[in-house]
């Protein structure tokens, strides 16, 4: 990975209520090539934080490599719902139904939560991912009781494939479990990055594969409205965008080898999207139009109330 770096200003992003600012969110950002080296960054480039969702396409990867995804005949269409936040519509939930019933599993194996108000795990946010594990156990002849477990078959293989990507033991990093109950890792922001920037190579084919998916459905990915998947219509399909809980947010520019990661240190969804806008534009990976057209959804709140990003990058 990339040398310790000095600090640069960290970006703020202001809410202006009739152009007054009311509040401030303090946001860090970095972008990486490939090879885990930094190019730009704003704040401090040693941050870290758990990757929470934005770990999901990597967590797909075992589907790919195994050949469930072939055995069990899933579609691209399956592969962007394993890589999935969604809101638990009829259609996703459908979706996620597919890939159980394929590989012949009762949908009482997932173990992620049922949503309040809700009546059955498909809907939960994460059922995609927990489907796509369980494809790959029942592919590979192991038990499905225990694929949430740190240790249990699949989680190697998904720790083993990460660590891989960023040459570096997947021992060496910090698990917890996320709220639905699999594990997430504690990761450096030019972790996160370059993960993403192998996301959108092209050079692997698997990750190819995966990157394909999202962006050819990304009504799959999150859902009407959702960052995420505005971001991938909006762009034709040139940029993977995948959000992660507590203000984290990950992009790869398609065909670059450069990927995006940033952290909202407060959480905020609101300034991590606002930052993604401001520094996509900055970049020169979104036109103007794109960018006038995602800000009216993400950054113009109300009639009183808008986002305004504060700060650059700054170039290594």
């Amino acid at each position: 990975m990339s040398k310790k770096r000095t600090q640069t200003p960290e970006l703020e992003v202001h809410l202006l209520r009739e152009g007054i600012v009311e509040s401030i969110h303090k946001v860090h950002a970095l972008i990486c090539d490939h090879r885990g080296r930094i190019l730009s960054f704003a704040g401090d480039s040693e941050t870290g934080s758990f990757i929470r969702s934005s770990l999901k396409p990597f967590q797909a990867l075992p589907v790919v490599k195994t050949g469930a995804l072939e055995h069990f005949k899933l579609t691209d269409k399956d592969l962007a719902i394993i890589c999935s936040s969604h809101q638990g519509t009829i259609q996703q939930a459908r979706q996620v139904f597919n890939i159980l019933w394929r590989a012949n599993i009762e949908p009482s194996a997932l173990q992620c939560p049922i949503p309040p108000g809700k009546r059955s795990p498909l809907e939960y946010n994460c059922s995609g991912k927990h489907a796509g594990m369980l494809a790959v156990c029942q592919q590979s002849g192991w038990t499905l009781n225990n694929y949430m477990r740190h240790r249990s078959a699949i989680q190697e293989l998904i720790l083993s494939g990460v660590g891989e990507l960023l040459q570096m033991p997947g021992a060496e990093f910090i698990a917890v479990q996320d709220d639905c109950g699999v594990p997430t890792y504690f990761m450096q922001l030019s972790q996160m990055a370059t993960l993403y920037a192998h996301l959108s190579s092209g050079d692997d084919v698997y990750l190819e594969r995966i990157s394909r998916a999202m962006t050819h459905y990304p009504e799959m990915v999150a859902g009407e409205g959702e960052f995420d998947t505005e971001l991938m219509r909006v762009s034709n399909g040139e940029l993977v965008s995948k959000s992660g809980a507590e203000g984290v947010q990950c992009i790869g520019r398609i065909g670059e080898g450069m990927g995006l990661a940033i952290k909202a240190l407060d959480g905020s969804k609101r300034a991590k999207y606002a930052t993604a806008i401001d520094l996509l534009m900055q970049m020169g990976w979104i036109t103007p139009t794109m960018s006038d057209s995602l800000a009216e959804k993400f950054m113009s709140l109300s009639e009183y109330k808008r986002l305004e990003v504060v700060g650059e990058l700054g170039f290594v």
